[in-house]
């Protein structure tokens, strides 16, 4: 079957969030039984909606980091903090007010979760948060 113009995009957009070297090596994994899976994560997760413009790459981290906390899925919730982080930028006081939001949103537990994963992924980054600004007062 030939490759759509939205999975192709889809394929270009995922390695631009994620990282060409780690979606190449969940890629290499795929077998007869996930191909059509990851076929199609990559044409309408990736393409369909990533891939369309409309909204920035780092509004949809954004949106991602919020709707994938409140599913407690939170190995994918590292992936897409981490992609946020480094791959679209998104600023660290942006990223805190989300895991603020999420706690709020999704309950304590979530929040202390996620904090714990973007501590970690701060420090593995080279990060240092200390000199991060206060919040300001409402």
């Amino acid at each position: 079957m030939a490759e759509s113009k939205q999975h192709a995009a889809g394929l270009r957009v995922r390695k631009e969030v994620l990282g060409a070297e780690y979606v190449e090596a969940a890629l290499s994994k795929t077998t007869a039984f996930d191909k059509d899976f990851q076929d199609i994560v990559t044409e309408y997760c990736w393409g369909g909606t990533w891939g369309k413009g409309v909204l920035t790459k780092q509004q949809r981290s954004l949106l991602n980091l919020g709707m994938i906390a409140a599913l407690g899925r939170m190995h994918e919730w590292e992936l897409h903090f981490r992609a946020a982080l480094v791959k679209n930028k998104v600023p660290l006081e942006e990223l805190r007010e989300i895991l603020i939001q999420i706690a709020v949103y999704c309950g304590i537990p979530a929040g202390v979760e996620c904090f714990r994963i973007a501590k970690r992924v701060l420090q593995e980054e080279g990060i240092d948060a200390s000199q991060l600004k206060p919040r300001p007062e409402a």
